[in-house]
């Protein structure tokens, strides 16, 4: 016998599984730290390419301007201003990657209650069902 929200809920739960439950599943494997911590990192290596790729750009800009003055550049506070600038990007660029993540990290595990939610409840009608099915034999 066909049940109508056995068969809606199994498709809501197959809908889940196939689409935005992949990377709610893949998420919710970790633990909230570790999660954020894993993804700041990537975000400091990517900030730190990013940086390095934009000051090259720079210094390829103004080359010639630059080794023009080469000797007149106080190299020491040159390399501070731009250490200066590296920690204020990749701290910025930290700081938005951890609120992201964390939002992230709470709406999976949101979605993965749900989730878990609906599977008991889907067992729970299997199990209802079994029992008057059970019970229709018996009677018989």
């Amino acid at each position: 016998m066909l049940n109508e929200s056995r068969i809606k809920l199994m498709t809501r739960l197959a809908s889940f599984e196939t689409g935005e439950g992949k990377k709610s599943m893949a998420i919710g494997s970790y633990f909230r730290g570790d999660y954020i911590a894993k993804e700041i990192v990537k975000s400091i290596i990517y900030g730190t390419i990013a940086f390095g790729v934009v000051f090259g750009l720079y210094l390829a800009y103004d080359f010639e301007l630059f080794m023009e003055n080469i000797y007149e550049i106080d190299l020491w506070a040159f390399g501070k201003a731009v250490l200066i600038r590296y920690l204020i990007t990749v701290g910025a660029y930290s700081i938005v990657t951890y609120v992201v993540y964390v939002v992230r990290y709470r709406r999976a595990r949101r979605n993965l209650r749900i989730y878990n939610n609906n599977l008991r409840r889907l067992a729970s009608m299997y199990r209802k069902e079994a029992k008057r099915a059970e019970m229709d034999k018996g009677g018989s």
